[in-house]
C-alpha cells in the first residue's frame, strides 16, 4: 500500500510556480518535483524499514511546508508558459548560395550550437543534443527532459540550458543538472563564466547564480526580451529591447548602457568587444571598456545571429531572410550568400568554417575560406553531404536517482572519491581522496545526492572560485 502527498508553491506576480510530490510505498520513498504542469524530475530512495521510510518522507514534506508549499490537487493550477522563440524565415535574396560542405537535420527546431577543437554540438527543441565530428559524422546523442534553449562552454565543460528551467552539464557520459533556475525566470539565453551562471529572460532581467546553484544577485533590465548575455572577468553584458547594459560581475551595479538600433536578438563577444545583432538589420560592435559604438555592420533584414573570426578580423551575420553575411572589421560588406535552407538562429566560426543552426532544425557547415567563397559567388559550390544518423548511436540521459548510477565495490586506481555531507539545510559534496583542498566543494548532480553516500569520479579539475568540476564517469561506491 502506498501513500502520496502532493504540494505546490505558487506565488502571484510571476513568482515561484512549482510542485513537490512524495510517495511512500513500503521501504521506498519516491519524490517527483518541478514546474507545475510538467512531468518533473524523479528521485527514489530505499530504507531499511517502512518506519524509516515514513520518517524520511515526513521530514521532506515538513521542509517544503516550512518554505511555503501547501497541499494541492494535481492539475488544479495551469502550468506557467515557457517561451519558445517564434521566428519567421523568408527565402534569401542573395544571387548565390553558400558553399555548404555538409548538413545534419536534427528533426526539430534548433537554437543551440557549440564548436570546439574535438567536435560540434547542436541542441534542438525536442531536448536532443547531438555531437558530430568536424567532418559531419554523428558521434553521440544526449536525451534531455525538455527543449534546449542554448549550448554554452566554460573552458572544456559544455552546458545545455533547457525549457525545464535546468542547466545540464554534458561534459561526461552522465549528463547532470548543474543549476536549477527559479520557476519565475523564463529563460531566453545564458552564459557561464568560471562556474557562474548568467541568465537573461523574457522580462529583460539578469539573474546570476554561483557554482553551488545558489542565487547571487539579480537586476531588472532596461528593456524586455533579453536574448543576449555574455560574461568575462570585467562584466556581464546584457542585451534586450533597450540595447546592451554592462554590469559588474559581483553585482556591484551598472557599468555602462548603450542603446542599439533595434532590439538585441543575439550577442557575441571577443576579448575587447561585444557584438549585438539587432532587429533593425545591423550588427553593432561595442567596446567592453565603456560601451562606445565602434562599428556597424549593415544587413538587409533583421539579424538573428552573429559571430566573428578570432580577434574580430571578420564578422559574420545571419538574417531572417536565409542569408549569411561576412564583413571586414571596419564594417565593409565582403559577401552575402544564401544558406541553402532556413535562417541561421545561431552560428560559430572555426578554422575557416562557419557552422550554422537554421530555422529548419539543421546544423550546417559552410566552407568560409576565401577560395570557396569566391567560387560560390561565381556559382560553383560543392554538393552538400546530407548526414545520416548511425545505426547504433550511443545515447546518454541524465540519472534521476542514485539507483540508476553504476555501482563499484572499490575505487579504481587514479580515480577520485567524493562524499555527500549534510551542511545545515543543504546537501554538499566534498572530496575524500588525498591531494585536494578539503574545504572546496564539488559541482555534482543534485538528483543522485544522498547523505553519507560516496561516489567515484574519473577526475576532478579545480575552477576559479574555489570549487571542483567533475570530468569523466560517475559511479557509486558500495
Amino acid at each position: 500500500m502506498s501513500a502520496t502527498t502532493y504540494l505546490e508553491l505558487s506565488q502571484d506576480g510571476g513568482g515561484a510556480h512549482k510542485f513537490y510530490e512524495v510517495t511512500v510505498s513500503g521501504e521506498t520513498v519516491s519524490v517527483r518535483y518541478g514546474r507545475i504542469g510538467a512531468a518533473g524530475q524523479f528521485q527514489t530512495s530505499t530504507f531499511p524499514t517502512a518506519q524509516k521510510a515514513q520518517a524520511a518522507a515526513a521530514k521532506k514534506i515538513g521542509e517544503k511546508v516550512r518554505k511555503g508549499y501547501a497541499p494541492a490537487v494535481p492539475g488544479g493550477r495551469a502550468p506557467r508558459a515557457v517561451t519558445r522563440r517564434q521566428v519567421a524565415s523568408a527565402p534569401s535574396t542573395a544571387r548565390a548560395v553558400a558553399p555548404v560542405l555538409w548538413r545534419f537535420r536534427t528533426g526539430s527546431a534548433a537554437f543551440g550550437i557549440h564548436v570546439d577543437e574535438e567536435r560540434c554540438w547542436v541542441g534542438n527543441q525536442a531536448g536532443e543534443v547531438y555531437t558530430l565530428a568536424h567532418g559531419g559524422e554523428v558521434q553521440a546523442k544526449y536525451s534531455l527532459p525538455d527543449g534546449v534553449k542554448c549550448l554554452v562552454a566554460d573552458d572544456f565543460w559544455i552546458y545545455a540550458g533547457c525549457d525545464d528551467g535546468r542547466v545540464y552539464d554534458l561534459s561526461s557520459k552522465l549528463p547532470f543538472a548543474a543549476y536549477e533556475i527559479s520557476t519565475d525566470v523564463d529563460i531566453f539565453w545564458l552564459d557561464i563564466h568560471e562556474g557562474v551562471l548568467n541568465v537573461a529572460d523574457r522580462a529583460g532581467r539578469l539573474t546570476v547564480i554561483d557554482h553551488e546553484d545558489e542565487h547571487q544577485w539579480a537586476r531588472g533590465g532596461r528593456g524586455e526580451h533579453a536574448w543576449m548575455v555574455r560574461a568575462d572577468d570585467r562584466a556581464v553584458y546584457h542585451g534586450h529591447t533597450g540595447g546592451v547594459t554592462a554590469y559588474a560581475p559581483d553585482g556591484g551595479g551598472e557599468l555602462w548602457h548603450t542603446p542599439t538600433r533595434g532590439a538585441v536578438l543575439f550577442g557575441w563577444q571577443e576579448p575587447d568587444a561585444v557584438y549585438a545583432g539587432t532587429g533593425h538589420r545591423t550588427v553593432q560592435r561595442l567596446a567592453k571598456a565603456d560601451g562606445a559604438l565602434e562599428a556597424t555592420y549593415g544587413c538587409d533584414s533583421a539579424v538573428y545571429s552573429c559571430a566573428t573570426s578570432p580577434g574580430g578580423r571578420y564578422v559574420f551575420a545571419g538574417d531572417s531572410a536565409s542569408s549569411v553575411y561576412c564583413f571586414d572589421r571596419d564594417g565593409t560588406r565582403l559577401w552575402k550568400l544564401g544558406t541553402g535552407g532556413g535562417s541561421a538562429l545561431s552560428m560559430q566560426y572555426r578554422d575557416e568554417r562557419l557552422y550554422l543552426v537554421t530555422t529548419d532544425g539543421a546544423l550546417v557547415c559552410v566552407d568560409a575560406s576565401e577560395a570557396a567563397i569566391a567560387a560560390a559567388q561565381q556559382g560553383t559550390v560543392p554538393v552538400a553531404r546530407d548526414i545520416k544518423l548511425a545505426a547504433a548511436l550511443p545515447t546518454y540521459a541524465p540519472a534521476t536517482a542514485a539507483a540508476s548510477v553504476a555501482t563499484v565495490s572499490a575505487a579504481p586506481a587514479g580515480s577520485v572519491v567524493v562524499e555527500c555531507v549534510q551542511d545545515g539545510a543543504r546537501l554538499r559534496v566534498q572530496v575524500v581522496s588525498q591531494g585536494y583542498e578539503p574545504s572546496w566543494r564539488v559541482q555534482f548532480p543534485r538528483d543522485i545526492r544522498e547523505a553519507g553516500a560516496r561516489y567515484v569520479v574519473d577526475a576532478l579539475h579545480p575552477a576559479t572560485g574555489g570549487f571542483y568540476r567533475v570530468r569523466g564517469d560517475i559511479r557509486r561506491l558500495r
